[in-house]
């Protein structure tokens, strides 16, 4: 085999397994309920609103 197929194979599989990471990533986010979704964003306004109560913080 030329130097130019082994790189075209090497790019080919780069490519799918690229596809393989984002089709997972998608899935796992695609997996979450509307409500739990709603819940973990609630849950964090209120961590970061109780950070910037929080005494010793300075504005920006």
């Amino acid at each position: 085999m030329r130097w130019w197929k082994i790189l075209g194979l090497a790019a080919f599989t780069g490519v799918a397994a690229t596809g393989v990471v984002i089709a997972r990533a998608e899935r796992r986010r695609r997996a979450y309920t509307p409500e739990e979704i709603r819940d973990r964003l609630r849950a964090r306004h209120a961590e970061a609103v109780a950070a910037d109560a929080s005494p010793g913080t300075t504005a920006r």
